[in-house]
C-alpha cells in the first residue's frame, strides 16, 4: 500500500534526524563541561571513568610526560608502544582523544590490529613507515610515510605499520576517542585464555593440528 503525503513526510524526517545524529555518534560524545578528570579509583563502572571531585583536581592531571623517551623494542616484533590513553592519562576523560607513541627498530612491524573505538591520524616523526590498512572488501591501502607525513586509518579497520627505512622508526598516533581499544587478531587466536579450540583453528587455516601448535607456540608468553 502506498504511503499518504503525510506518511511520506514522516518517513523523510525520521531519516533526516537519523542522519544528523549518526556524525554524533561516530565518535565519543562531545563533553558538558570544562573537564572531567578521570577517577580511576571509583568503584562505580561506566561507559568511562566518573570525574573526580573538582577541588581535587591538580595541574598535573592535564600533564604526562609519557612521550618524552621511547621504550624498548628488544622483542620479536622490533616494536614498542607507548599509550596516553584516558588510564593512564586522566586529563583525557570525555574529551575524545588519546596518542600513542610508537618505536620501530630496523624492519620492525607493528603487527596487524584494529581499534574499534577509534580512527588514528599517524604523524612520522623519524625514518620511514609503511602504513597499511584492509577494507571490508579485502582491498588493501598503503602507504610510505616519512617525517612530518600522515596518513590517516579509518575507524576498526586491520592495519599495521612496518619500517621499511635504514634506521629507527617512531610515529605518533592520534585517536578520536579517549580509549580507542586495540584488537590483535594473531594473539586473540593463538594466545586466548582458556585457548581457543584446535578445531576452530584447524578448520579456519586449513592446517594440521601440529602446523597450529608450532604456530601457537610462537605467541607463548605474549
Amino acid at each position: 500500500m502506498a504511503l499518504s503525503r503525510s506518511g511520506m513526510l514522516q518517513v523523510l524526517l525520521v531519516v533526516a534526524v537519523a542522519l544528523a545524529v549518526a556524525p554524533g555518534v561516530l565518535s565519543d560524545p562531545p563533553p558538558l563541561q570544562d573537564f572531567c578528570v578521570a577517577d580511576l579509583k571509583a568503584a562505580t563502572a561506566v561507559d568511562g571513568f566518573p570525574c573526580k571531585p573538582a577541588s581535587t583536581v591538580v595541574d598535573d592531571d592535564f600533564f604526562s610526560a609519557a612521550m618524552v623517551s621511547g621504550p624498548s623494542t628488544d622483542n620479536p616484533f622490533g616494536v614498542n608502544s607507548t599509550r596516553a590513553t584516558v588510564s593512564a592519562f586522566p586529563g583525557l576523560n570525555t574529551l575524545g582523544l588519546s596518542i600513542t607513541r610508537t618505536d620501530l627498530a630496523p624492519g620492525g612491524i607493528n603487527p596487524p590490529h584494529s581499534h574499534p573505538r577509534g580512527s588514528e591520524l599517524v604523524l612520522v616523526l623519524k625514518g620511514e613507515v609503511m602504513v597499511g590498512f584492509t577494507t571490508a572488501t579485502n582491498q588493501l591501502f598503503s602507504k610510505v610515510v616519512r617525517q612530518n607525513e600522515l596518513y590517516v586509518v579509518p575507524r576498526g579497520l586491520q592495519h599495521y605499520q612496518l619500517n621499511v627505512g635504514k634506521g629507527d622508526a617512531v610515529f605518533m598516533a592520534m585517536f578520536d576517542a579517549q580509549s580507542p581499544g586495540l584488537v590483535v587478531p594473531t594473539l586473540g587466536l593463538f594466545a586466548t585464555k582458556p585457548a581457543m579450540p584446535m578445531e576452530v583453528l584447524t578448520k579456519t587455516f586449513l592446517m594440521g593440528e601440529d602446523e597450529v601448535s608450532a604456530m601457537k607456540s610462537k605467541f607463548v608468553g605474549f
